[in-house]
């Protein structure tokens, strides 16, 4: 789950609002953003708050605000990257730790940070379980209705395919069933930047596609913030029986490699999917 997810992330990160690059989208390299300072293969947020959040699973750490909160503050000061909003990456460098973090943090967005993040939440063994990890984690910076609304619907999307609760032609009717949203309705245009635009993408990306490398392409086709589109959905699909695991090699291997990196990944991976159906505090 966190290998796919983080190379959509990377090679989504060449195309977000960059709709001119769309001609590029042929999976044949991770591509330069046209202004942002990213190095092709080089991940965002979007996996390194992943993996902060895939920490504190694996650890059975307390699932608390301030336990959250310091993972992220953790993640980030032990690998300062660009990726994060502006506002949000200075805020990250000024604090300290997670207490910190929540006395200063604005937590009023209902923009995708809670939802991009949520996917590992699906290890959980039952819906109410992660609807209520979902939440938690999600109100620490995103705490309207739309924010944790997607954030939920992000982490159930995981769960429904890790744990075989029915074909992915009834994914939006499941979600429809749990957390409030049009989850069954197909999206169409470019993604804005509210959360639940990047997980309806994702949605409707996920059901009509049935191979990894397709289903990477048309997160990348919606044009806007389809780095978090492609990671929503690559994250799902790479726990889906229906849908086959084709990521290009050269994506894999061209993913960046440091103390975080693709082997990182691969080893929290088999951590975080060794709790499958297991009590998790």
């Amino acid at each position: 789950m966190l290998l796919e997810l983080a190379i959509a992330d990377a090679y989504g990160a060449g195309f977000e609002y960059a709709d001119e690059m769309i001609v590029n989208n042929d999976l044949s390299r991770y591509v330069e953003h046209p202004r942002f300072r990213l190095n092709p293969g080089s991940y965002t947020d979007d996996t390194q708050m992943s993996i902060a959040i895939a920490e504190v699973i694996v650890a059975q750490a307390p699932w608390t605000p301030e336990v959250l909160a310091d993972s992220f503050v953790t993640a980030f000061k032990r690998d300062e990257r660009e990726g994060y909003s502006r506002s949000f990456y200075y805020f990250l460098l000024e604090i300290q730790d997670g207490e910190e973090f929540l006395t200063k943090i604005n937590p009023d967005s209902d923009k995708s940070g809670g939802a991009m993040r949520a996917a590992p939440i699906g290890i959980y063994p039952t819906p109410e379980k992660v609807i209520e990890a979902a939440t938690i984690q999600a109100a620490i910076t995103h705490n309207t209705p739309d924010g944790i609304n997607a954030a939920v619907a992000a982490a159930l999307i995981s769960h429904y395919f890790i744990y075989r609760l029915g074909a992915k032609r009834k994914l939006g009717q499941f979600l429809e069933g749990y957390v409030s949203g049009e989850w069954n309705k197909p999206w169409e245009g470019k993604v804005k930047s509210k959360g639940w635009m990047s997980v309806r993408a994702a949605i409707t990306a996920v059901m009509r596609n049935d191979s990894m490398s397709e289903l990477l392409q048309d997160c990348i086709a919606f044009t806007g913030d389809v780095d978090t589109v492609a990671a929503i959905g690559l994250a799902a699909g790479s726990c889906s029986e229906e849908i086959t695991q084709d990521i290009p090699n050269h994506l894999v291997t061209g993913l960046e490699n440091g103390a975080y990196g693709r082997d990182y990944l691969i080893k929290l991976d088999k951590q975080l999917m060794s709790l499958v159906g297991k009590k998790i505090s």
